[in-house]
């Protein structure tokens, strides 16, 4: 036990280091890995140096102060290779990522243990939300808004759960050993300056289809405040919580709430429908989260030990719901 507590204290230490570098090479700075935009025209001057946020497919995600949008994208040539002779500590055992060594530092954590997971607490709240519900407040937010080439198309979160986030039990393991000024970025909403995270591209993908606030970077917010007590490194966490979205919404709950978008649904039916996907008992493990008649989230609360979901509900602890009826919100504002 007192080696994965020194394991894991060296991983969050390594998933929060600072890297600066200067360029070799005067680049552009561009807004995005497309390059299709560089606002105010910025060019890195050689003769500073810039935090490196990470590195992906031949580029380079950088920090500039004083500049709007701060992080740009640069190609990986712009910077010397051997400046990685400089890295930190995190990045001593042939790690291949910059300033922010989270993506591989993290991955590094996660084969040191032979890729297996250790869930620090025995109960865990999984917080899922039905997304037409959330926008009906949060008209702003990114993933609010409609696409212009969305063609009519239902979205999967329209018709879906989606994932507001995995927490362990109590409520009040939160920000384990987490730096004080990513604690505070996180508490004043300020997602984006958060470190990116080490996930493939595979479980990215995943993520972004059951979590839209992607977008706005709430994974980083999940991560840093709930998934750094859960255990694991993001990759598993998310992992995780992502099998557990999918498990509830290829279920009889999910096809139900699918179904009935524009009606009401009471917690007896929703409990009863647990009961029937998951086992007997499941349904006295949920809550229905409501706000001004709608249905806003579904909290299940978990056991741990299990991939599966049933076997984790019939571990977790039974709950009371304060919420009994609620309308399942359609997508579009207005009801």
């Amino acid at each position: 036990m007192n080696k994965f507590i020194i394991l894991f204290t060296l991983f969050t230490l390594s998933l929060f280091a600072r890297y600066e570098a200067s360029p070799t090479k005067v680049c552009p700075a561009f807004n995005n890995m497309k390059h299709s935009k560089n606002t105010h025209d910025v060019y890195l001057d050689t003769t500073k140096k810039y935090t490196i946020m990470k590195s992906h497919k031949g580029q380079k995600l950088i920090l500039i102060k004083g500049e709007q949008p701060a992080q740009r994208w640069v190609d990986d040539e712009c910077f010397s290779k051997t400046d990685l002779n400089n890295v930190p500590f995190a990045q001593s055992k042939n790690i291949h990522i910059e300033e922010e060594p989270e993506k591989v530092s993290a991955k590094t954590f996660l084969d040191s243990r032979s890729k297996s997971r250790v869930v620090s607490f025995k109960q865990n709240l999984l917080a899922l939300s039905w997304h037409n519900a959330f926008c009906e407040t949060h008209r702003y937010k990114k993933e609010c808004k409609k696409s212009l080439f969305s063609f009519g198309k239902a979205k999967y979160s329209q018709k879906h759960f989606v994932l507001h986030g995995l927490w362990p039990q109590p409520r009040n393991n939160v920000y384990c050993n987490v730096e004080k000024d990513f604690v505070n970025a996180d508490k004043h909403g300020q997602w984006r300056d958060l470190p990116c995270l080490a996930m493939d591209e595979a479980i990215e993908d995943r993520l972004a289809k059951v979590m839209p606030g992607f977008a706005s970077d709430l994974h980083k917010h999940e991560w840093v405040k709930h998934g750094t007590c859960y255990g694991t490194d993001p990759q598993a966490y998310f992992e995780d919580a992502v099998s557990l979205v999918e498990q509830l919404n290829d279920s009889k709950v999910g096809n139900y709430f699918s179904k009935n978008t524009g009606k009401h649904v009471t917690l007896k039916q929703v409990r009863h429908l647990f009961d029937r996907s998951f086992g007997v008992g499941a349904g006295k493990r949920v809550e229905m989260k409501c706000k001004k008649g709608l249905v806003t989230e579904l909290w299940l609360h978990l056991g741990s030990g299990s991939n599966d979901l049933g076997t984790l509900l019939h571990r977790g602890k039974q709950v009371r719901s304060r919420c009994q009826r609620g309308l399942v919100d359609k997508a579009g504002y207005g009801r």
